[in-house]
């Protein structure tokens, strides 16, 4: 998935995150599991007409790790 960021060049093409529902009542790891079905992309996606790429810091915590803690934040 991370190597597709670079093909996508059409911002329709993307979902834009505000669009995209999380159910705070569900367990984590069915949050990540909906969040990922709705955004299709979590290293590209769009806030209006912003295209925005994810990229993370080569550090000791896993990407698992550090997308788990985001989505349990919210």
């Amino acid at each position: 998935m991370k190597d597709s960021t670079n093909q996508i060049s059409d911002l329709t093409d993307l979902v834009d995150i505000r669009d995209v529902k999380v159910d705070c009542s569900l367990p984590t790891e069915e949050r990540v599991r909906s969040y990922v079905e709705q955004i299709k992309n979590p290293y590209c996606f769009r806030v209006g007409d912003v295209k925005v790429r994810v990229s993370y810091a080569d550090k000791a915590q896993s990407l698992d790790d550090s997308f788990r803690e985001m989505i349990a934040s919210m």
